[in-house]
């Protein structure tokens, strides 16, 4: 599905580094979004997002449910203004299937020749994952409220520090001490910023280009993935 700040286009660059030495260790993703890295793990997962409404589609979607074919500018309005009117799963797809770059109601999703369904283009990419998340544990959680298996294997793509924002305020140096706690607890944890404190070291890293906005257009940036300076003291760091 396309989300707002999917790590879908780096997962192939990414998850070998993430995984590697895997054995049964369960796979958390604490910002799971559209589940753009979250369908290429195999194994025990847990997906979980502070987003209600998302969750909440996912779970039906899991159990069933078809999106629409069409949502009208005025239907998106009315979704947007009025959610407790409707099915949250509804809402959860409305608000980001039907948004310009999946961001969360971030303006009714339209090209300029008004050709594109983009309803039916996200419907038809959410059905496509179905079959590789069938037995993700979802859960609505804030990430440091989530409960963790013993020696996870944890994979945080949280809101980047001083880009465009996400459906709730976030504060990255409580989200960063969260890591380091993580790390102490015996998990391996590996984060996806632009930027992180200096006891964080990049593993992987490639400049992308991305447009989340109509406004601001094509944008550049080096994606990284870091992990915390102890888990990785032999490892060649860059």
């Amino acid at each position: 599905m396309k989300y707002m700040g999917s790590e879908a286009r780096i997962a192939k660059y990414i998850l070998p580094l993430i995984l590697e030495g895997r054995k049964d260790e369960w796979y958390v993703e604490p910002f799971c979004g559209g589940c753009g890295t979250l369908d290429k793990v195999q194994g025990k997962r847990i997906g979980a997002d502070i987003n209600k409404y998302l969750i909440a589609m996912w779970q039906a979607l899991l159990a069933g449910w078809e999106p629409p074919d069409r949502i009208s500018n005025d239907e998106y309005n009315d979704i947007r203004i009025n959610k407790d009117d409707y099915l949250m799963y509804v809402v959860g797809f409305v608000g980001i299937g039907c948004s310009f770059g999946g961001k969360w109601f971030g303006g009714y999703a339209r090209d300029g020749a008004g050709k594109r369904n983009y309803c039916l283009e996200s419907k038809n990419n959410v059905l496509k994952q179905v079959p590789l998340i069938k037995d993700v544990q979802f859960r609505c959680r804030s990430y440091d409220k989530l409960e963790l298996p013993e020696n996870s294997i944890i994979y945080a793509d949280p809101p980047y520090s001083g880009v465009t924002k996400y459906k709730d305020k976030f504060n990255h140096d409580e989200f960063w001490q969260w890591c380091r706690d993580k790390v102490k607890e015996g998990h391996r944890l590996y984060v996806s910023e632009y930027n992180a404190p200096e006891d964080f070291k990049s593993i992987w890293r490639k400049e992308i280009v991305s447009s989340l906005t109509k406004d601001t257009g094509a944008k550049r940036g080096i994606e990284k993935l870091f992990v915390h300076e102890s888990q990785y003291k032999n490892r060649e760091l860059f």
